[in-house]
């Protein structure tokens, strides 16, 4: 069973950096694509960022390019840092795998998700 659990959100001001974090368990984290969505209140679901498995290719937003970076250590975990953060970037943030995979910004193309961590950037 895999499972996902993000962690890292929270309040910050226009500017600002958050760096969230997400935890890979059941399965050989290296052969994961990972991917970062965010949603609004009232929004549907939106990429962020995303890379293939082996991490040999990474994909943005074109809202976030410059300003975020995804990431991944050798331990299970994906990190997503935020930098420069604005009141638009707020939204609940899910991260998602793919065994597999590639660098997606669809969400149809990953088949395990976290529960969501909370971002408010104030103004």
């Amino acid at each position: 069973q895999v499972q996902l659990v993000e962690s890292g959100g929270g309040l910050v001001q226009a500017g600002g950096s958050l760096t969230l974090s997400c935890a890979v368990s059941g399965r050989t984290f290296s052969s994961y694509a990972m991917g970062w969505f965010r949603q609004a209140p009232g929004k549907e679901r939106e990429f962020v960022a995303a890379f293939s498995w082996g991490g040999d290719t990474t994909y943005y937003a074109d809202s976030v390019k410059g300003r975020f970076t995804i990431s991944r250590d050798n331990r299970g975990h994906a990190y997503l840092q935020m930098n420069g953060l604005k009141p638009e970037d707020t939204a609940v943030y899910y991260c998602a795998a793919q065994p597999y995979g590639l660098a997606s910004a669809s969400h149809t193309q990953y088949d395990y998700w976290g529960q969501g961590t909370q971002v408010t950037v104030s103004s």
